[in-house]
């Protein structure tokens, strides 16, 4: 059936209504003024010429123009996987540029081939355990490390350094070789990307900026003064080949391949749904998964680096009003056109400028609003942004993800292991029961205790729940029934259902009966399997907390009518 929802949404985005065209071929241009010159600087930031970047552009968008299910998605270089696959293949490519695309093409095609078999096996619920303070910490980190990496092509230095506490070291040793031209066409052209949008929301700014720094670089002979500059771009298309590898290359790569598979795939869907939200359509995971796939080999093949969605360039897409995939078309084919026609005025493209391009991204990914919010309503999970940001800057993109991702998980488990518990009560005008601990003027019934346990009941909390539970009947005076709230517990093991049973046992030997109210899902059926405590229904299962309540005033009721005739 998926398969047949699948195929029929890929066939009706080829019912194209012509009124979409006019509007499709717009944003395709508005997004092209902007991915050029960003896919220009972010091929950058791995050490790639700049016909290396528009490679990613020109067939991992027709690809996703074709089996990706988002309407609004752009894909293309990012900032964030470019920075990874920097990190990755720069140490082992030695400066050698040739074994740096070969290197780059076999993690691509990696990315894409991981992605498509996590498709297929239905991993696409793997976006869910990057959460958002992982995700801000990691944006945060890879926008400083971008930061302080462009620092020598801003101040005019030559540094192969990398990484964000090294950018800084270098630029403290090369203060004093700063090259002031340089510094002043970059900070020039770092004025206007941040002044611009302020005036013209609207404008291409990056493209307008590299166009003016590169009149700029003709008009005053910048070159002859010692500015740095992108230099010959190689007409034409690329030579489509696939990489050619070996075990030991695939083995050394395979764990930074799977770390850039999860975070670019978690970087577009985030992308991709909050647009879908908007317009109002759903986005399916896993075929986002396969789609981002088979653009990744597609730029892997072009002899390229690995994408991602890009959120600045779809932004801009919907700002301008695109209705289809067919924007991605027009991109593409502009790309080509810039490729073809166009190659001659990208040599004159200064470095600075591309670095106060690279700059200002990597500003942009720094989120102090986000980790204010998070210092206000979490510190735990504030502390796990901070600490996602510092893992990024210090030991690495990936180890600093994989340690952020462990103490998540590691406090989930540590919250199902010892669970918020309460006594429940009642007060007056207040509907449903409430936590005697939060409403000390709250009553309750005389000998019944009405106890909620949140979270399932698993083989590594149930002594804590018998612990938490045994002490509560203690402490009260004279019990006689423990009316059990399951509605959190909403799973149940074979140690649990054990756990239950000795507790029920042990109250039973104090004359105390355990009683259970809203029992839903997979608990109930398997204390129904297990047979131990009988037939589930009144007075051991009520549907409800009020019913449990009624029939322990009903037995309250018909205690005292034999206590009364016992002494007539």
């Amino acid at each position: 059936m998926r398969m047949t929802h699948w195929l029929r949404d890929y066939a009706s985005r080829f019912h194209y209504r012509r009124e979409w065209l006019r509007t499709d071929i717009v944003a395709g241009l508005s997004v092209a003024a902007v991915q050029i010159p960003t896919a220009i600087a972010y091929a950058q930031i791995i050490g790639f010429p700049a016909q290396v970047g528009l490679y990613a552009c020109i067939l991992p968008m027709l690809i996703y123009a074709l089996v990706g299910g988002s309407r609004q998605l752009m894909v293309g270089p990012d900032a964030a996987t470019a920075a990874m696959v920097a990190a990755a293949i720069t140490p082992l490519a030695a400066g050698d540029p040739q074994r740096l695309v070969h290197l780059s093409m076999i993690v691509a095609v990696m990315v894409g081939l991981l992605s498509i078999v996590a498709g297929f096996i239905r991993a696409g619920f793997i976006a869910s355990f990057l959460s958002r303070p992982i995700l801000v910490g990691y944006l945060n980190g890879i926008g400083l490390s971008l930061l302080a990496g462009q620092l020598g092509k801003l101040l005019g230095y030559q540094s192969e350094t990398s990484g964000f506490i090294a950018g800084l070291l270098a630029m403290i040793r090369n203060l004093a070789n700063t090259h002031l031209p340089t510094l002043g066409l970059g900070a020039a052209t770092l004025l206007l990307l941040i002044l611009l949008p302020r005036r013209w929301p609207r404008l291409p700014v990056s493209l307008v900026a590299l166009v003016l720094a590169s009149v700029a670089a003709v008009w005053l002979q910048l070159d002859r003064h010692g500015v740095a500059l992108l230099g010959a771009v190689p007409a034409g298309l690329p030579e489509l080949s696939w990489p050619k590898t070996n075990y030991h290359e695939l083995l050394g790569l395979l764990r930074d391949a799977t770390g850039i598979t999860i975070v670019s795939f978690c970087s577009a869907m985030l992308t991709a749904r909050s647009f879908a939200a908007r317009h109002g359509y759903a986005i399916d995971a896993n075929r986002e998964f396969i789609a981002l796939g088979l653009a990744n080999i597609g730029a892997g093949v072009s002899q390229s680096f690995v994408i991602s969605g890009a959120d600045s360039r779809t932004a801009v897409n919907d700002l301008v009003g695109g209705k289809t995939q067919m924007v991605s078309v027009v991109v593409a084919l502009v790309i080509v056109a810039v490729l073809v026609f166009l190659h001659g005025p990208l040599a004159w493209v200064p470095i600075a400028a591309l670095g106060a391009v690279l700059m200002l991204a990597g500003w942009g990914l720094i989120d102090f609003r986000a980790l204010k919010a998070f210092w206000r309503l979490s510190r735990f999970e504030c502390g796990l942004c901070l600490l996602t940001t510092v893992g990024v800057l210090g030991v690495g993109v990936l180890p600093g993800i994989f340690v952020a991702v462990a103490l998540a998980l590691l406090r989930l488990l540590y919250l199902t292991y010892r669970p918020s518990d309460a006594e429940l009560g009642w007060v007056e005008g207040v509907d449903g029961q409430v936590e005697l601990g939060r409403y000390p003027q709250a009553t309750t019934l005389p000998g019944l205790i009405i106890y909620r346990f949140d979270a399932p009941l698993l083989f590594f909390n149930a002594d804590y729940f018998k612990q938490r539970l045994l002490a509560v009947v203690e402490r009260a005076e004279d019990p006689r029934a423990v009316l059990l709230n399951a509605e959190t517990m909403i799973n149940l093991d074979v140690t649990g259902l054990a756990t239950l049973r000795e507790v029920q046992e042990t109250l039973a030997a104090r004359g105390v009966f355990l009683g259970f109210a809203r029992l839903f899902g997979p608990a109930h059926d398997l204390l129904q399997r297990s047979g131990q405590f009988g037939e589930l229904k009144p007075p051991l299962v009520f549907s409800s907390v009020r019913a449990g309540i009624n029939a322990y005033r009903i037995w309250l009721a018909k205690q005292a009518l034999q206590d009364k005739d016992a002494v007539a």
